[in-house]
């Protein structure tokens, strides 16, 4: 699994699988799922990210790991 935040497009984007994007859903606006050739979501895409997070916050992000 990899986060990456593109501060010039403004995007994060959750690469939860090594397997190739087949197809792309926007279920909301800005956020797009990427599905494998299985239909299987291997990505997560968020878009205008600084007006979701605030721009201040984005080098602030923290990762909370939760269960066994």
């Amino acid at each position: 699994m990899k986060l990456t935040i593109d501060r010039t497009a403004d995007a994060l984007y959750l690469d939860l699988d090594d397997a190739p994007a087949a197809d792309s859903e926007e279920i909301a606006p800005g956020i797009i799922l990427d599905y494998n050739a299985a239909g299987e979501v291997v990505g997560i895409e968020m878009l205008y990210l600084s007006k979701r997070v605030g721009a201040d916050n984005l080098s602030r992000m923290m990762f909370e790991t939760v269960g066994g």
